[in-house]
């Protein structure tokens, strides 16, 4: 799963709340017996058969379900999974004799006991269900969203949502074939993890189990239904199943054969009906990836087809073996996409793609391992992107990801990647940056000291030893090492995997040799436990590069050149470093000529330093201003972007901000007037992809932070024209900027006319930009509307965004944090477990110590009442602190070194 709203929390707010009366809640009848993780090792399931009738324009679903398992020794109970399923029969066949069993769900995360009649005696046993269910609203279990007059149904069950659709033992480690049917509205389409076979037609018969469940519902009884029937699945866990129905479009195609595959492989996208016109890129460019992972896999791809389908609700996408899905905005894009969407789309699909064969075809043996699932495949998707589209310069993503899970994981409190997971409410807290930014970093460093082809034979040989089973990180990590035959592998993986915290490396000459010392990276005011690394250190000084592995405190590290030292080369290291002042300096001078790579490790060690207090703020400014001038858009910007984030939790005051604007001016209103602006749709199409981004970064930077009247004025007018029908006037690169200008001018009235336009639009990129739009504007009386709203049309993560806009913005940050500190049990009450664990992480742009204690009390008792997410709330809390006391350490050095900038 790639979760791209990793930051942006996934809460139902008040808003969800005052929207629709929540449905009761799922009798929970306590055991203290019942299995807080792991099942205890009575059963083990060996096929499925889910025949679910799913109408997504009813609010409940509705299932028949057999499970064939094997039960270890006789008992009179046995635990498996299930969530607010209501449980109309539940039985077990053992030799043709039916043992009646009574359901009860014993937790809220979705723990089942089958209490039965007499014992179920050990051997083979069929279990036999007949239930229904509640869709959901976000992507979650089995869920529905209306698009335009039609409803559609969609699954999410990644990670322990599969239990909310079905009775199962939720496991990844219990692998089996799956036998789905669909039951749906007559000329609706059903979409599965293996192909259909065939669609039967059936009068719904009056005393029908689909006629019982309508009126037994107050619904109407449907005359006629289809009944889709799919082949049985290859062995999968229930986490990667699929299940959808809708009146959805298709575009059919096929992947051409390939050199690791003879007979093309029937390849469909799929999405709502909104979406025509904008399947065509995917079709197109789908293949391309999926033949260049068969080729770096060295095998086929594993499943005997491929469907890739939107939904206007999923925040990421999720790699269900053979059914992809993926939000709208990822998956299809129109002919105007900019080279940011073609960026997503690339990574993201090679990323889900990717997993296909690392986590579907070997999957991990328990929630503990997901971190390599994940981390592998974030890899691969910044790897294979890549190769699909060179100039689509998508490779330098993955560094910019790590450089921030670092911010996470030097935190006091955190976890390593590699977490020991023994709970059900700790399982979603490892889909986290740390997860994704550090692990794929991690694999990134080991695959470049190993070499690219000693890593992709451990890749290999590891799924061919476990081809359609389970395997664990230490599974995985010994076919790396017999792979190279470099038993040292092992150990460096190790010290990056089983502890948390980010390695700073200290290089100074001595004598004419680099001497590198290690030691744990900390912020300001913070001291966390000392720590140490087996490090593989890349350095390049010219055009000479050495790799060397770090497993002492400090070493020589090989001799020192005149040149400037580059102590990460290509960027691939997951570490930080420190140079003497004058190194420093000459790696400044040198960065606009540096590989986009190391110019960023480069610009964020030197932040790191300022945040640790080892570094001032007039070499920050120093490094803006020369890496204004590189060629790569990602490394031209980033100085400036890192500006304004001092700027956005006010370490710059209302007494610097003049200064801030004029020297963001200086730095990139030049550039942006070198390469040209005009807000048109289309007008600079001609441009390569890199340029473009570069355009729409300074575009931003320009208007929003510099506020250069010139264009800001081009940027309203062409919004004017845009909200008056004349789409033309502006380019999808420029919407999110142009419509938050018009919000900022129009103020409440404004933002009103907005969100009545985006609820009425099908358009993905639309509705999110008019949201960041009202939601960023900074007007108070915006965000007392937002606190009161009642609109129904929102989808729930949509009402996230507002939320989390309205904490974001400086003028609203406050307010906003006020009115969740005194509505938080009223958010968190009937939202379930992981969505309410998420909600104190949008506190997270709060900066004072005092502020962290107020939350720290507040909010601490009921998260900790709440039994998860504890983690996530320390890790805010902690970074408010650490933001407070930057704040009061740095804020008049910045001032200064902003006046001095200027005036110079």
């Amino acid at each position: 799963m790639r979760a791209i709203l990793l930051a942006a929390l996934a809460f139902a707010s008040p808003l969800a709340i005052a929207a629709a009366e929540a449905p009761a809640a799922t009798a929970i009848v306590a055991d203290a017996d019942a299995p807080k993780g792991k099942l205890p090792d009575q059963a083990r399931p060996t096929s499925y058969r889910l025949d679910l009738t799913i109408l997504p324009d009813q609010p409940r679903f509705s299932g028949h379900v057999e499970i064939d398992a094997l039960v270890k020794a006789e008992t009179q109970h046995l635990y498996l999974h299930g969530r607010d399923l209501k449980m109309g029969l539940a039985t077990a066949i053992v030799g043709g004799r039916t043992i009646p069993a009574k359901w009860v769900q014993v937790d809220q995360t979705g723990t089942a006991r089958l209490d039965f009649a007499s014992p179920l005696p050990a051997g083979k046993v069929t279990l036999a269900f007949d239930y229904d269910a509640p869709f959901g609203e976000s992507p979650s279990g089995l869920y529905r969203i209306k698009v335009g007059n039609d409803w559609y149904s969609w699954s999410q069950f990644e990670s322990i949502d599969a239990r909310a659709a079905f009775p199962s033992f939720d496991e990844p480690g219990f692998k089996t074939p799956f036998t789905v049917t669909i039951t749906t509205k007559a000329g609706a389409k059903a979409v599965s993890n293996a192909p259909e076979t065939n669609v039967t037609h059936i009068r719904v018969a009056p005393t029908s189990a689909a006629a019982r469940f309508a009126r037994a519902n107050k619904l109407p009884v449907p005359k006629t239904l289809d009944v889709h029937h799919f082949q049985p699945t290859l062995p999968l866990p229930t986490y990667l199943v699929a299940m959808m129905a809708g009146p959805y479009i298709t575009a059919d195609g096929k992947a051409p054969p390939a050199a690791n595959r003879p007979a093309p492989l029937p390849l469909r996208i799929v999405a709502t009906r909104a979406q025509a016109g904008k399947l065509d890129y995917a079709l197109a460019e789908s293949p391309r990836i999926v033949e260049l992972l068969e080729a770096y896999f060295g095998q086929p791809f594993p499943f005997p087809k491929l469907d890739q389908i939107g939904s206007p609700v999923m925040p990421g996408a999720m790699e269900n073996a053979g059914a992809d899905i993926y939000g709208d905005d990822i998956l299809l894009l129109g002919d105007g996409a900019t080279t940011r969407q073609k960026q997503n789309f690339g990574m993201v699909v090679s990323h889900e793609l990717a997993h296909q064969w690392f986590g579907d075809l070997v999957t991990p043996a328990w929630w503990d391992d997901i971190w390599l699932n994940e981390s592998f495949a974030n890899w691969m998707g910044y790897r294979i992107g890549n190769e699909w589209r060179p100039e689509m310069n998508i490779g330098v993503g993955a560094i910019d990801e790590a450089l921030a899970a670092m911010n996470t994981d030097a935190l006091e409190v955190g976890r390593p990647i590699h977490q020991t997971i023994t709970e059900n409410g700790q399982i979603d807290s490892a889909f986290d940056e740390i997860t994704y930014g550090k692990g794929g970093q991690v694999v990134a460093m080991i695959a470049a000291y190993l070499g690219d082809e000693e890593f992709r034979d451990g890749v290999r040989l590891h799924l061919s030893r476990h081809r359609y089973g389970n395997a664990t990180s230490d599974e995985f990590f010994q076919a790396l090492a017999d792979a190279a035959h470099d038993p040292r592998v092992l150990p460096a993986l190790k010290s990056f995997t089983e502890q948390q915290g980010v390695p700073v490396v200290d290089i100074r000459r001595k004598d004419g040799k680099l001497i590198a010392s290690q030691s744990r990276y900390a912020f300001l005011g913070s001291t966390p436990a000392p720590l140490s690394w087996v490090i593989p250190l890349c350095l390049r000084q010219g055009d000479a590069k050495t790799c060397t592995l770090i497993d002492k405190p400090t070493m020589a590290i090989g001799p020192a050149a005149a040149s400037a030292i580059i102590p990460n080369a290509g960027g691939a290291g997951y570490y930080r470093f420190t140079l003497a002042p004058q190194d420093w300096a000459a790696l400044i001078v040198a960065s606009p000529t540096l590989p986009a790579g190391e110019a960023l490790a480069a610009s964020d060690s030197l932040w790191a330093a300022f945040r640790s207090g080892k570094a001032d703020a007039a070499q920050l400014i120093a490094a803006a201003r020369a890496m204004a001038g590189s060629a790569d858009s990602n490394v031209a910007v980033d100085g400036g972007k890192r500006l304004a984030g001092l700027r956005a939790v006010g370490l710059i005051g209302d007494d610097s901000t003049a200064d801030y604007r004029t020297l963001m001016g200086r730095l990139y209103a030049p550039k942006l007037a070198a390469i040209g602006f005009d807000p048109a749709a289309g007008a600079h199409k001609a441009d390569d992809p890199d340029r473009q981004k570069l355009r729409q970064d300074l575009v931003r930077l320009v208007a929003s932070e510099a506020e250069d009247d010139a264009v800001r004025s081009k940027l309203l007018t062409a919004a004017d024209a845009y909200l008056a029908g004349n789409k033309a006037a502006l380019d999808d690169a420029f919407l999110g900027t142009a419509l938050a200008l018009t919000v900022q001018k129009g103020g409440l009235p404004t933002a009103k006319t907005l969100l009545e336009r985006l609820v009425t639009s099908e358009d993905p990129l639309f509705r999110a930009r008019a949201l960041q739009a009202i939601a960023g504007a900074g007007h108070p009386d915006i965000a007392r509307w937002v606190f009161t709203l009642n609109e129904t049309r929102l989808r729930p993560t949509e009402r996230v965004a507002l939320i989390g806009g309205l904490a974001g913005a400086m003028q609203t940050r406050d307010m906003t944090a006020d009115w969740i500190l005194a509505h938080y049990d009223s958010i968190a009450k009937g939202n379930g477990i992981f969505i309410s664990s998420r909600l104190p992480s949008v506190l997270g742009t709060q900066c004072s110590a005092d502020r962290a204690r107020e939350i720290a009390d507040t909010l601490g008792p009921k998260v900790k009442a709440l039994g998860a997410g504890e983690l996530a709330f320390a890790r805010t809390v902690e970074r408010i602190r650490h933001c407070g006391d930057l704040k009061t350490a740095k804020s008049g050095e910045v001032a200064a070194a902003l006046k001095a900038a200027v005036a110079g």
